[in-house]
């Protein structure tokens, strides 16, 4: 059960289970955050989508097989789905694995709000929320603003953490 979404809530935005039926939505808004990427590769737009394609699965896959017990949610705003919410329960942590939104949807508050109710739920909780982000992504920016750190440097990725306040860990 996906932890309660209050602020979300109050600009008109709900989360649902995610269904087989939302995957060709999930291809599309995956490819939506690597288009730019991918364009300038200089490849024909055949195999740019072909490209996607195939990653989108792969990563599909991946998450399914290393989080069985994750949250897979569709955001989504007057009953129009806008975005994914994936969110796994690991016990001592809660690992936002992955929040992605429609380009007209991004920059918009939409992602602050999803992210600030997660934080609350785990601040009750008194436990830390751990996200991968690429380096180049510019949401860091964004999470840093709502107190993660980064705790770790990798190939292409950063490990950040935000830590809830001491008065409220268990």
């Amino acid at each position: 059960m996906p932890p309660p979404l209050p602020a979300a809530a109050a600009i008109g935005i709900a989360c649902r289970a995610m269904t087989d039926a939302d995957l060709p939505f999930v291809a599309s808004l995956y490819a939506s955050t690597r288009a730019e990427e991918v364009a300038a590769t200089g490849w024909p737009e055949a195999t740019q989508a072909a490209f996607l394609e195939q990653q989108h699965l792969a990563q599909h896959h991946h998450y399914r097989a290393t989080y069985p017990n994750a949250e897979w949610l569709i955001v989504e705003r007057d009953g129009e789905r806008i975005g994914r919410l994936y969110l796994a329960d690991q016990g001592h942590e809660l690992l936002l694995i992955d929040i992605s939104l429609i380009p007209d949807c991004r920059r918009s508050g939409i992602g602050a709000a999803l992210i600030g109710d997660l934080l609350a739920f785990a601040r009750s909780n008194g436990r830390p929320v751990t996200l991968h982000v690429e380096r180049t992504n510019p949401a860091q920016r964004l999470y840093e603003r709502l107190g993660f750190r980064c705790v770790e440097e990798m190939a292409i990725y950063r490990r950040m953490v935000w830590q809830p306040p001491l008065a409220d860990r268990a």
